[in-house]
């Protein structure tokens, strides 16, 4: 019985106090453990968590500024913004609520499967677009749906009121709404203003929950205003594309200017495109020609060589040369008219346009001359009128200059100039030897007008080329009746492979209205037309006239002359002249 009694009071007997610390010491070290673990995250690992949770559940989100609009210079709308709804999702949420997917398809336009499809594809994305920019009442009825992960975001579309007929002068923008072409990308950071932020709570399926204190809103952009006027710039484009039509021709410009302000009042090239069709976007109609080809001017420059001849007193209004028999011998050069004019004044080897006439004054006068004259013009230098990928004008220094180049520059050849180089040049004639910088945004801070030459000179010159446009000059369907005109035409050989094509050709008309105190001053140009008709005073003349004639009556200018009883529509090749 005491053996039994032993044997109990040792089961029962107390453990070793050893044990007993033993314990105690590992339940301590647990709870240290976790309470170095707590003020590790909650004190020294707090701002990283901090930021891991907002990763997850706050969101920062864009607020675009409004785009400014783009207007012409009496108000109208070129370019404004009109709000739109984009459609975005979180792919996995919508895949796990596949009851959905069919009606979300079916009101984007998209067949189940395709849209099943991308979506797999970017499952691990927190943010995909199903459709960017449409109708918020479209939208409206895709968020009625109440699919999961499916929500909407407002931006702006931009809509073109003018379309084709000002395409070239205002651009576009990509769906971003950024500039690519165009005043919408020459004037962007004006126009697109300052883009705005809130910082937002989502939860996990990306529905804000609550806004924070952190917002900074947008800044609308500016308008710009151009010194476009729609009206003329809309006779312009329709008169310039029936004319390219017309003569089967490959593409044409035209720029219509103040000589006085060097405001550029309209501005079209063909082929052109609508802007608010982004598959209408081709490469070929997106050129605007008037700005960014250069060409040889060919004997629309002659009118600044005979400025440069009476500036340095060598010649005068009536000195005459001696065109012999329409050609003439400049080394191994021969120099061709048309048909030979033998002895005739300067006005006449305007009016006739003789190669051989305008050669010999450019030899009289020495490269160095010549060349000095034209670089008064602005030739060789920019234009900088405000518009993007300007081309720029070739004029190769003198010395590198021989008898042969001398003559050929004197008719519009071995030089390339932009319509817009070209018609800065003829404003200085039109306003009395000032030469003004162009511009088309208007307000902007010019440079004062050069002057080029004298008052007198630049008038002496505009009386030579009133000529052009009379019965035997080359130009006389660039006539407005009611008006004097003054004028130049050219018909110039197209370069093609290092030598000059036979049958191609550039048909230049270039103008100021009324001639003896311009308000406009226009050129036309047609890229290789078809068919007989492919002279500057047949094929650039008539739309000339047909442009300039509607805007002096925007700008109510008074007739200088009566209108003629008749006028003959026919200049053909009767004249001898070489238009």
């Amino acid at each position: 019985m005491r053996t039994a009694n032993a044997s109990t009071n040792a089961v029962l007997q107390v453990p070793a106090a050893w044990r007993r610390w033993a314990a105690f010491g590992l339940l301590g070290a647990g709870a240290l453990a976790v309470a170095g673990r707590a003020f590790d995250l909650q004190v020294v690992q707090r701002d990283f968590l901090t930021h891991e949770g907002d990763k997850r559940h706050v969101r920062t989100v864009d607020l675009p500024g409004f785009r400014g609009a783009i207007r012409d210079r009496r108000g109208e709308p070129l370019a404004l913004s009109a709000p739109v709804d984009s459609i975005w999702a979180v792919p996995s949420d919508l895949l796990d609520a596949p009851q959905y997917l069919d009606a979300v398809a079916r009101l984007l336009g998209n067949k189940p499967s395709e849209l099943r499809s991308s979506l797999q594809q970017r499952e691990d994305r927190q943010f995909v677009y199903l459709r960017r920019q449409i109708d918020p009442d479209q939208a409206n009825r895709i968020l009625a749906l109440k699919a999961p992960g499916v929500f909407s975001q407002r931006e702006y579309r931009r809509y073109y009121p003018a379309g084709e007929v000002a395409a070239h002068v205002v651009g576009f923008c990509d769906i971003d709404g950024k500039g690519q072409e165009g005043i919408e990308s020459a004037q962007d950071a004006a126009l697109r203003g300052l883009a705005g932020s809130r910082r937002v709570i989502r939860d996990r399926t990306g529905r804000v929950v609550e806004d924070t204190n952190d917002y900074k809103p947008a800044q609308p952009g500016k308008d710009v205003n151009l010194t476009i006027d729609l009206h003329l710039q809309y006779i312009a484009y329709r008169e310039l594309k029936a004319a390219v039509e017309a003569h089967g021709a490959k593409g044409g410009m035209i720029v219509v200017a103040d000589p006085r302000s060097g405001e550029i009042l309209a501005l079209a090239s063909q082929p052109g495109y609508n802007p608010n069709r982004p598959d209408d976007r081709d490469s070929d109609g997106l050129r605007d020609r008037a700005v960014t080809d250069a060409f040889e001017p060919g004997s629309t420059i002659k009118p600044l060589l005979i400025a440069q001849a009476f500036e340095l007193g060598k010649w005068r209004p009536d000195s005459r040369v001696d065109t012999g028999p329409g050609w003439f011998k400049v080394g191994t050069l021969t120099v061709h008219d048309i048909h030979p004019n033998g002895n005739i004044d300067l006005a006449q080897l305007l009016s006739k346009s003789s190669n051989v006439g305008a050669a010999k004054v450019g030899l009289s006068l020495g490269a160095q001359a010549v060349w000095a004259g034209y670089q008064k013009f602005g030739v060789g230098e920019p234009v900088a009128a405000g518009l993007p990928g300007e081309a720029g004008s070739v004029l190769r220094p003198y010395s590198q200059w021989g008898d042969i180049a001398t003559a050929t520059a004197s008719y519009g050849y071995g030089v390339s100039v932009s319509a817009l180089h070209l018609v800065r040049s003829y404003c200085a004639l039109a306003d009395d030897g000032l030469m003004p910088s162009l511009s088309i945004v208007r307000n902007a801070t010019h440079i004062p007008p050069q002057r080029v030459v004298s008052a007198q000179t630049a008038s002496d010159v505009r009386q030579l080329l009133e000529g052009v446009v009379a019965p035997d000059g080359t130009a006389l369907r660039a006539a407005i009746p009611g008006y004097r005109v003054a004028g130049k035409t050219g018909t110039v050989r197209k370069a093609a492979g290092g030598a000059y094509a036979h049958n191609e050709y550039i048909s230049v008309f270039i103008g100021m209205v009324p001639a003896d105190h311009p308000r406009l001053v226009g050129m036309v140009m047609i890229d290789d037309p078809r068919g007989t008709d492919y002279y500057g005073g047949l094929v650039a003349a008539p739309v000339f006239s047909n442009v300039m004639r509607e805007g002096l009556r925007l700008l109510r200018v008074p007739p200088d002359v009566p209108a003629p009883a008749s006028a003959p529509q026919s200049v053909a090749l009767a004249t001898g002249a070489h238009p």
